[in-house]
């Protein structure tokens, strides 16, 4: 399921007209992490990493829109942030990876 939550939102990070190329390519390359640090997690957290695969994929829809709603987009990213809070020490990965995204999320000029 979360394999395929990922492959969805890679999906959209493709088709995505108002991001440019490198900014894909850098979305891409951070959601192949995701995708094996989440999966791993899941291993032990299944509801946890479920709710981390969900914000990042409402994230990314919410960033990736043509007009973006800077309102829905803060919204999004700080849950998918909140999503790995307390895993930080015991998942060091798995908290950067969703950092970088979110940061990067934020970062597409909205």
């Amino acid at each position: 399921m979360i394999d395929s939550i990922i492959s969805e939102i890679e999906a959209k990070v493709r088709r995505a007209e108002a991001v440019e190329d490198s900014k894909k390519q850098e979305l891409l390359d951070l959601l192949a992490k995701l995708k094996t640090e989440v999966t791993n997690f899941s291993q032990t957290h299944g509801d946890q990493a479920s709710s981390i695969a969900g914000f990042a994929q409402i994230s990314t829809q919410e960033a990736t829109r043509k007009k973006p709603n800077p309102k829905l987009v803060e919204i999004s990213i700080s849950g998918l942030r909140s999503s790995v809070d307390g895993f930080e020490q015991s998942h060091p990965k798995l908290a950067v990876v969703v950092n970088n995204i979110s940061n990067t999320l934020s970062n597409l000029g909205i």
